[in-house]
């Protein structure tokens, strides 16, 4: 369960001051989404990937025998 700011408090801050774990859930929640998404929605979610991009993505790119391969933003 996701435990943080809302997309409320979060559209009225910049990009840059996200946390990690935030862009996680909400790139992951908005990419299931996009069949549904308005024009709005999709530029959030553009926004979103930029940002993780810029950060040099999410490193982790193989499983270990710990962890696997997608982001845990929880």
């Amino acid at each position: 369960m996701y435990v943080g700011r809302d997309m409320t408090e979060l559209t009225m801050t910049s990009k840059h001051e996200w946390k990690t774990d935030e862009l996680a859930y909400f790139q992951h929640a908005l990419s299931q989404m996009v069949p549904y998404l308005n024009s709005e929605g999709t530029t959030i979610l553009r926004e979103i990937n930029e940002e993780i991009q810029s950060r040099g993505g999410f490193t982790k790119k193989e499983a270990t025998w710990t962890s696997g391969t997608k982001p845990i933003y929880d």
